[in-house]
């Protein structure tokens, strides 16, 4: 009989009846690259399309994406070899179905972006400027800025959507629940949002925006972790949001370790600062306290290894050593190229004391990109009726057990191309919301740096059976520190809790080490038994993990 295990959360977030309403026919959840492009393409079928953001329009995740987008896009690459590199690092658990999408779209979608006004970096002869990173076997990262690539993606899909009248913005507003036309998990379809909107005016608290569909492009769930590339924004809003209305979760257990995240000190919390794999691409290279490579031998790529292997590597020295974080050498690259490639890290680590042209860089694993998420088939669509997702927030299969670097934001490139090409031909009609059955809950905000800190020692690079047990049994405690009084702090911890704990079930479940899940006492990876996914789906509060098989996919099966 396959794995499975129940948890029970609240069922929605308690939260004031709303006080005001308007309507659209799409709302779209999230302003970063998937988006906003969702919102650009719908608006060209769609009377009204309405963007909600938690912050500022740039506030997301896209504009702290240095490396770059990924796509065949030399003369030299094929979409086919993209596609093998992005299996491999999948580690046999990604859609190869939808991988295929990915790679062949890709190009196309990149160049679209750049004749939206995307500006990228070109080489002397006028052709774009590609380097390699970790896992791939050619130069296909197109870049921007040097390595300011998704500041300048956001700023040019922000421009277009503030010359679009057809879509409306609503900044600083925290999407709470769904409004359904039925029973969740149930068949009931979307109908609506509700939303907290902070310091908008006549807009300000909870109201409900009545739509015929919901695009879920949130983003991760970094700050389930004590350190995260993510932006404090990261708090998996739209999972959570997903889950509690009857959609399906898939591959939590697969989050993506940044390798090389720049050490700040033993208690330096929340978003740390990325040294780009780029930087590796470019000939750093990583050593221990001893001075010798760590890399060498490991792999056929050495430093450019995938990310989960060179993260691995990492922590293993780590932990022989007794040291918090090794380092990156990239003095040899010299300051005038670490000018001109990467202005924005030199900057940064300038600003905390190191200067990467004449010093090492102090490095550790950090959370850094979830690759599971909300279930979608190959245009978008999740389990419920009227409910697409996209983006980091969504699971479409492309990343399997281990994101191929900067695959992330071609992702939301390409698969929010194909939620535009079909959404307008699905709207639903418009209609009522149901009574909402589900049971109301809180978890309070004074426990969120306590479940980060379980979740970054139990659940982190390196899982057990008994430290993952342990973290599940502190959450159950967690969950109990209830609140009496709705607002961002508590609602955001919620989510974060209800996420925590199906991503710490569903690794404790999964006894093999794959891809990014690293089991100490299951250390190899084994297809005989774990082939497959494990899907977390929830009724009224009641999270249920179930494995279901699949072949491996990259060949070696």
């Amino acid at each position: 009989m396959p794995p499975t295990a129940v948890r029970r959360v609240p069922g929605r977030l308690s939260a004031p009846e709303p006080g005001w309403t308007t309507r659209a026919d799409v709302v779209v959840i999230g302003s970063g690259i998937a988006g906003l492009t969702a919102a650009l393409r719908l608006r060209e079928h769609v009377d009204r399309v309405l963007v909600v953001t938690k912050d500022v329009l740039a506030a997301g995740s896209t504009q702290w994406a240095q490396g770059g987008i990924a796509a065949a896009l030399g003369p030299e690459d094929t979409p086919a070899e993209h596609e093998v590199d992005t299996l491999v690092a999948g580690a046999g658990a990604c859609d190869a179905d939808a991988v295929r999408v990915l790679v062949t779209e890709g190009p196309e979608a990149v160049h679209e972006l750049i004749a939206l006004g995307a500006q990228f970096d070109h080489s002397a002869d006028g052709a774009l400027s590609l380097t390699r990173e970790g896992g791939h076997h050619r130069d296909r990262i197109a870049h921007a800025g040097g390595d300011a690539t998704g500041a300048e993606i956001q700023r040019a899909l922000i421009a277009a959507v503030e010359a679009a009248p057809e879509i409306e913005v609503i900044q600083h507003a925290l999407a709470v629940d769904l409004l359904l036309d039925g029973e969740a998990g149930q068949g009931g379809g979307v109908a609506g949002v509700t939303l907290h909107v902070m310091g908008e005016g006549q807009r300000d608290g909870v109201g409900a925006v009545h739509c015929r569909a919901v695009v879920l492009a949130s983003g991760g769930l970094g700050q389930v972790f004590s350190q995260t590339t993510n932006p404090a924004v990261s708090t998996g809003d739209g999972m959570a949001i997903a889950l509690r209305a009857g959609a399906t979760l898939r591959d939590l257990e697969f989050v993506q370790f940044h390798p090389t995240v720049m050490y700040l000190g033993p208690d330096s919390v929340g978003q740390q600062p990325l040294i780009s794999e780029a930087v590796r691409g470019e000939g750093a290279f990583l050593v221990d306290f001893e001075g010798d490579r760590i890399m060498a031998g490991v792999h056929e790529l050495g430093d450019l290894a995938p990310r989960d292997v060179v993260a691995k590597t990492i922590m293993r020295r780590m932990n022989e050593t007794g040291r918090p974080h090794l380092w990156l050498d990239a003095r040899h690259l010299g300051q005038a190229h670490w000018e001109r490639r990467f202005p924005t890290i030199l900057a940064t680590a300038r600003s905390h004391g190191i200067d990467p042209v004449t010093e090492l860089i102090p490095v550790a694993p950090a959370c850094h990109y979830a690759s599971g998420g909300v279930a979608t088939d190959l245009w978008g669509r999740t389990d419920v009726p009227g409910l697409y997702a996209t983006g980091e927030a969504a699971c479409s299969g492309v990343h399997g057990a281990n994101r191929l670097a900067s695959n992330s934001l071609l992702e939301g490139l390409v698969f929010s191309r194909r939620i535009a090409a079909v959404l307008p031909g699905e709207l639903r009609p418009w209609s009522e919301t149901a009574v909402d059955r589900r049971t109301p809950g809180l978890v309070s905000g004074s426990v969120r740096p306590e479940l980060q800190e379980v979740m970054s020692v139990r659940a982190g690079v390196l899982r057990s059976a008994s430290g993952l047990a342990d973290g599940a049994g502190h959450l159950d405690k967690l969950t109990g520190v209830g609140t009496e009084t709705p607002g961002v702090a508590a609602w955001e911890t919620t989510n974060l809790l209800t996420l925590a704990g199906a991503l710490l079930e569903a690794a404790a479940l999964r006894e093999e080490t794959r891809g990014s899940h690293w089991r100490e006492d299951f250390p190899e990876r084994d297809d005989a038994r774990w082939a497959g996914h494990f899907d977390v789906r929830m009724r009224d509060g009641e999270t249920t993990i179930a494995f279901s098989p699949s072949p491996a996919t990259d060949g070696t099966a």
